[in-house]
C-alpha cells in the first residue's frame, strides 16, 4: 500500500500535547525512516525540521545525501524515500530534557507515525532511539550501555524492518561518514525490500507485494 499525499513536513497531521514541536519530514512513502531523539539533542527546534540547524546534524544529512537518501541538505532537505522524525517530537522547556514518563507519553504519537510510514529500514541516530528501535521492533534487548562505536552502520533484522543504527554525529570519529555512506550503498544494492510477489493468486496478473 502506497500513501497519498504530497506534504513534506507533518504529512498525516500529527498533534501532541505540546506548544512547541518538530514534526515528521519527509517522503510519506519512504524507504528508509531515521530516527533521533528530540529537538534538544538532534536539531530542528529553530527550522522546525529534524536533523537540521547545528553542525553535527548537517553532518548526518551529507553522510544521507553521498548514500542517495537526500537530494540535498539544509534546513528544509530535499528528500529521496527518506522520512525523519523523533522519539520524542516536543521541544523541551526544560534544561534536563524530556523525563522519561515525558517519551513514554509521546510513544503513542512516534508508533503511529512509524507505522503509518511503514519504511523498509529504520535508522535510528543516537544511544537511546537505537535501544527504542531495538527493544521494540526486534528481539534484541540491551540491559547495558550499548557499544555504539560497533552497531555504527550494521544492518540488524527486525519484526518486519531492517535497522542499521547510526552514532550519534556528536561522537562521530575520522571515518564514521565513511563508513555509514559505505554501509547505506552496500545495503541498497540488495534486495533490502524482501517483498514477496503474490500477484499469481490474483486475477488479471497484476503484482501485489508483500513482506
Amino acid at each position: 500500500m502506497r500513501n497519498i499525499t504530497d506534504r513534506v513536513s507533518n504529512p498525516f497531521g500529527m498533534t501532541p500535547p505540546c506548544e512547541r514541536f518538530v514534526p515528521g519530514y519527509g517522503d510519506a512513502n519512504a524507504d528508509f525512516h531515521v530516527v533521533g531523539d528530540h529537538p534538544g539533542v538532534h536539531g530542528g527546534a529553530d527550522t522546525g525540521v529534524p536533523f537540521s540547524g547545528t553542525e553535527a546534524a548537517e553532518r548526518l544529512q551529507r553522510a544521507l545525501q553521498e548514500a542517495g537518501l537526500l537530494h540535498s541538505i539544509g534546513d528544509e532537505p530535499a528528500v529521496e524515500r527518506t522520512f525523519m522524525s523523533y522519539l520524542h517530537s516536543c521541544v523541551s522547556t526544560g534544561e534536563d530534557g524530556p523525563s522519561d514518563a515525558d517519551y513514554v507519553e509521546m510513544e503513542r504519537y512516534f508508533d503511529a507515525e512509524l507505522r503509518a510510514i511503514a519504511a523498509h529500514v529504520l535508522l535510528p541516530v543516537g544511544e537511546r532511539a537505537t535501544r527504542h528501535v531495538l527493544e521494540t521492533f526486534t528481539a534484541q534487548a540491551y540491559r547495558t550501555e550499548m557499544d555504539m562505536d560497533r552497531l555504527h552502520g550494521q544492518e540488524l533484522l527486525g519484526s518486519g524492518w531492517l535497522v542499521m543504527p547510526i552514532k550519534d554525529p556528536d561522537d562521530w570519529n575520522d571515518g564514521d561518514d565513511e563508513r555509514l555512506v559505505e554501509s547505506l550503498l552496500e545495503l541498497q544494492s540488495t534486495d533490502f525490500r524482501r517483498e514477496s510477489d503474490l500477484g499469481r493468486f490474483l486475477p488479471g496478473g497484476e503484482s501485489y507485494h508483500v513482506r
